[in-house]
């Protein structure tokens, strides 16, 4: 079943869940909701409504890049935005827009997921088989352990709000902080249950595969797997990591890394081989608005000053290890009519711009972003194999991603932090933009490190920027408007 021609009808589906609709009634992470579905269309279209947050949401659509590649040594603010800039100088506050608009659209998306994974066992209508119940639910509790996922890594313990709530009491909807073992156990309980559910791809009635533009648009069993990967990797459960990654490698979807790197970002190679998950912006009225934010004026055609503008850091690290191909296809240099005050600090200065997107289309382009892609994963089971003291296969996965990049082989014989220090460099120039950054350093204990050793002179002062990184600012603070509803919820450390 292709996902893109239930679009229309999700709105009307799940329109009475909107966010919005609940931001006066009480805590936005136990929005209300009673709907009945009683037919296989009603259950296929609330399905496509919880994917929709993937394109409605700020987090996925841009802030991803904001709280990582901003939040580190990847890139400035750029822009006029003073929370963007709260991020760029970690800063970030629990008033901050961003980080409450962020917590209360992706608790929309658990709230589709929950509302999907209730009423589907539900549904008597004989269109919809038993075999495809179960794979709606599993892509339900796969969207739900993404979201999970997000929350988890950018605030730490969060409510677990794992059903639709019917009651606006406030014993039922004030629901505390669960601790950060336990919603990683839930997203593991979610992302397995979601594995097994879930075919490597998807076929119509007759066993024929639907191509790319429904096995890279919704969860598989190797989008599952891929996931617990990572949530295993972020948890330091190296072995399990591995376990998970060889299903990946194992799986009939044949995923596999594009010859050409370019053909990643170059918006004509879409749900590739290499593509896990990916967004599916069709353009127009479900278009991409990020690329407009980030292109440079020849291909945005305005003039306003860029965000996410690549840092000093992150370019030398790509001429340093002599990175021509990911260097080219990920940033562009322009001369702009502004003035950055990190690049020359004078207007008709050449900067660069953020190029992973290449189209703006006025607001509303065909860029895709990726939610899972297989190059992390191979460099995640680099990541795994060094821990595990495997450091020759550790190479091998590598050098994989190095030959892609016309970079010379890692040669063996270092410790093992000398090999984990280039496996999260090749990570970086791998994935830079990608929103990924901030995570790897957070996993290995480097974020205060990296921030406060990080040396990025403004020039309007000739002083190096001080980022007084802390441990508290590994996360990002509960938004205040959220604790003020609901008072069972606990700060972080600020």
């Amino acid at each position: 079943m292709n996902i893109k021609k239930y679009i229309v009808v999700a709105g009307i589906a799940l329109g009475t869940m909107s966010c919005d609709n609940f931001l006066d009634l009480k805590p936005i992470s136990e929005e209300t909701s009673d709907n009945a579905y009683n037919k296989a269309s009603q259950m296929e279209s609330a399905l496509v409504g919880a994917y929709e947050t993937f394109q409605s949401a700020e987090y996925y659509v841009w802030d991803h890049v904001v709280f990582s590649d901003v939040r580190s040594d990847n890139a400035y603010a750029g822009g006029d935005n003073p929370e963007v800039f709260e991020a760029d100088l970690l800063r970030v506050t629990p008033i901050n827009s961003r980080v409450f608009k962020n917590w209360s659209q992706i608790y929309n998306g658990i709230l589709k997921a929950n509302t999907v994974i209730e009423k589907v066992d539900l549904v008597t209508d004989p269109q919809l088989s038993d075999t495809r119940k179960g794979q709606i639910k599993g892509e339900a509790l796969f969207l739900r352990a993404y979201h999970y996922f997000t929350l988890v890594k950018l605030h730490g313990g969060v409510p677990l709000i794992l059903a639709p709530t019917k009651s606006t009491d406030p014993n039922d909807v004030r629901v505390p902080r669960s601790s950060v073992a336990e919603v990683y156990q839930q997203i593991i309980t979610d992302l397995t249950d979601a594995a097994n559910l879930l075919p490597d791809y998807y076929t119509d009635e007759n066993g024929n595969d639907l191509g790319g533009s429904t096995n890279k648009a919704r969860a598989t069993a190797g989008a599952a797997n891929a996931l617990l990967a990572k949530v295993y990797a972020q948890n330091k459960d190296w072995s399990s990591a591995l376990a998970a990654i060889e299903k990946v490698e194992k799986s009939s979807a044949g995923y596999t890394l594009l010859a050409n790197y370019d053909h990643l970002f170059d918006g004509e190679h879409y749900n590739n081989e290499e593509s896990i998950l990916e967004v599916q912006y069709l353009g127009t009225d479900e278009g991409n608005f990020g690329p407009q934010l980030l292109l440079p004026p020849s291909i945005s055609g305005d003039t306003w000053r860029k965000f996410v503008t690549p840092s000093q850091d992150l370019i030398a690290a790509y001429d340093a290890e002599g990175d021509v191909k990911r260097k080219g296809a990920s940033v562009l240099f322009e001369e702009v009519s502004w003035v950055d005050e990190y690049w020359g600090n004078a207007a008709g200065t050449s900067i660069p711009f953020s190029y992973k997107w290449k189209k703006a289309m006025g607001w509303a382009s065909t860029d895709r972003p990726y939610l899972i892609r297989f190059g992390d994963i191979v460099l995640l089971k680099a990541e795994a194999l060094n821990e595990t003291g495997q450091s020759g296969t550790a190479l091998v996965e590598l050098n994989k991603i190095r030959s892609r990049a016309n970079l010379e082989a890692v040669s063996g014989g270092l410790s093992k932090e000398a090999l984990r220090a280039k496996i999260l460099l090749e990570r970086r120039l791998e994935l830079a933009q990608e929103g990924h950054r901030w995570d790897d350093l957070v996993r290995h204990n480097l974020a205060v490190s990296t921030m406060n050793d990080l040396v990025e002179i403004d020039l309007r002062t000739g002083q190096a920027v001080n980022y007084n990184m802390t441990e508290a600012k590994m996360l990002l603070p509960i938004p205040q408007q959220e604790l003020d509803r609901n008072p069972a919820l606990e700060q972080n450390p600020l």
